[in-house]
């Protein structure tokens, strides 16, 4: 197995230990920072597989990813408390 093949194996590792909680998370609030990790860990596969294959173009979809996340982060912590978007 090579160097990559083990990252990958942890990356999924954690895939799965962030599906856990995003189903048997117990708030609200636990979910929601259970659904931002996995953002990052999409972020890393990204950026692993753009490592891997020698393609930029993958680096381009993590940075992406990394904004759009933040971005919803943000709105949904707006959200939790209670103010609108535009405060």
């Amino acid at each position: 197995m090579t160097t990559f093949g083990f990252f990958y194996l942890v990356l999924l590792a954690c895939v799965f230990m962030c599906l856990y909680r995003i189903g048997r998370g117990p708030t609200v609030p636990d979910r929601i920072v259970a659904i931002d990790i996995l953002g990052v860990v999409i972020v890393g596969f990204c950026a692993l597989l753009s490592m891997d294959t020698g393609q930029d173009v993958y680096m381009i979809v993590g940075i992406s990813w990394a904004l759009i996340g933040f971005i919803g982060s943000l709105a949904l912590a707006k959200h939790l408390e209670g103010k609108s978007f535009d405060e």
